[in-house]
């Protein structure tokens, strides 16, 4: 996640999680301001700023959460299917079944037995492959996409504490901001009086 700005120099580093850059607390806004070198309008800025990049990164993530979600239970169904399959094998019996031919038009199939499977691969390739290799393929696609699933959900976690320590981190300095004026203020009024 580039930025246009660069960040703030503000003391130690902050882990970042794939190339998610981390969110700092800020403890004390007047030393986060002067180690950053920022006032308080440019302070802002950039934290608004990497709160939309963070906002960013989570819609794709959240993208690549509902394409693995989805892809799991095929993933699944090509598996039982298969299973099935190797089931009915040698026992004599033909699997009668309907097959999608394409969106919303199915057609009936009597299958006899079969030693093999045809596997869409993507990008309009189709492999066949013995029933045993097709089970430690699927078996392999799905484990790998439930691992998938599991960093993508660690990374939107630590992306959301992100954006939290920084919506936190907004209201202090504005509040810290607003909190100077109105001293500055009452200063200028004790002054004049």
């Amino acid at each position: 996640m580039a930025s246009s700005s660069s960040s703030p120099s503000t003391g130690p580093e902050v882990a970042e999680r794939r190339g998610i850059p981390g969110a700092q607390f800020v403890e004390d806004v007047q030393t986060y301001l002067t180690q950053s070198g920022l006032d308080v309008n440019s302070a802002l800025a950039f934290l608004q700023e990497r709160l939309q990049q963070y906002k960013v990164v989570e819609m794709k993530l959240l993208a690549q959460q509902r394409d693995l979600q989805a892809k799991i239970p095929d993933i699944e169904k090509c598996l039982d299917v298969v299973a099935t399959l190797q089931a009915k094998k040698g026992t004599g019996e033909a699997l009668i079944t309907d097959f999608e031919v394409s969106e919303g038009i199915y057609s009936r199939a009597r299958i006899e037995d079969t030693d093999s499977v045809c596997l869409w691969l993507g990008a309009n390739v189709m492999l066949e492959y013995s029933c045993e290799e097709a089970t430690a393929l699927l078996q392999k696609n799905l484990d790998n996409a439930k691992a998938s699933l599991e960093v993508l959900v660690a990374d939107l976690q630590f992306l959301r504490d992100q954006v939290t320590i920084t919506q936190v981190t907004i209201a202090r300095v504005y509040n810290w901001d607003v909190h100077q004026r109105r001293v500055r203020q009452t200063a200028d009024v004790t002054t004049e009086s």
